[in-house]
């Protein structure tokens, strides 16, 4: 299996030193910045916006992949752009038209990204594959760190590494929700080349962020 990219999500982190932490994950080896928007209206949580991926920015050199997991979406593509954002990701269900959101994301110069709820199915993909750099599976249903990975979902990665075969584009794939070194190889191993770890990065504080996604890597 190929060796995975680590995306922590800084959900998990330690909110009160937040660009610390941003800077011990980069320093410990992992490939993104994971961040989670949450609006609590398309899922039941609030977390931040985009000024404090603004003021993350000057932290780390690192991609900075933007989760937006609200809704409307279309209205904070702009300002998430301009706050650093490197990759966006959308809900097909937050808005009413994703291609469009899709066109807009790469006008404003960014990856766009989409990510599939576990009850939405693969199929979903079917007029937007083409179009998109990344798909982002989630292993469990949004809105909170800390929970267990849905082994159905396993079914839809396969089914979406087997789309995005098909277009011989670079498109990355990746899996978000109850990621660890039991599930990281399962997810990889399904098709995942991207995983979202959140609990599991930051888990023992930073002295062991290192040791933390070396494991995830290797699924040791």
């Amino acid at each position: 299996m190929a060796t995975p990219l680590i995306a922590p999500s800084i959900l998990s982190a330690d909110f009160a030193r937040l660009g610390e932490e941003v800077r011990a994950i980069d320093a410990a080896g992992c490939d993104w910045i994971h961040i989670d928007v949450m609006d609590g209206h398309f899922v039941p949580n609030l977390t931040i916006g985009p000024g404090v991926v603004k003021a993350l920015r000057p932290h780390t050199a690192k991609p900075f992949d933007v989760h937006l997991m609200i809704s409307p979406v279309d209205g904070f593509l702009q300002a998430f752009a301009d706050a650093g954002a490197d990759v966006i990701t959308v809900h097909p269900e937050a808005g009413p038209h994703t291609h469009r959101t899709v066109q807009a994301i790469h006008a404003l110069g960014k990856k766009a990204g989409v990510s599939l709820n576990p009850a939405t199915p693969a199929k979903m993909l079917d007029y937007l594959i083409d179009d998109v750099d990344l798909v982002l599976i989630m292993s469990v249903n949004p809105g909170f760190g800390g929970q267990s990975f849905i082994a159905s979902q396993l079914r839809k990665i396969e089914a979406v590494r087997k789309m995005i075969d098909k277009t011989g584009r670079d498109i990355r794939l990746e899996v978000d929700g109850g990621i660890d070194t039991v599930t990281a190889p399962q997810a990889v191993a399904a098709g995942a080349d991207v995983l979202v770890a959140g609990t599991a990065t930051f888990r023992g504080g930073p002295d062991c962020y290192a040791a933390n996604i070396a494991a995830l890597k290797t699924g040791a």
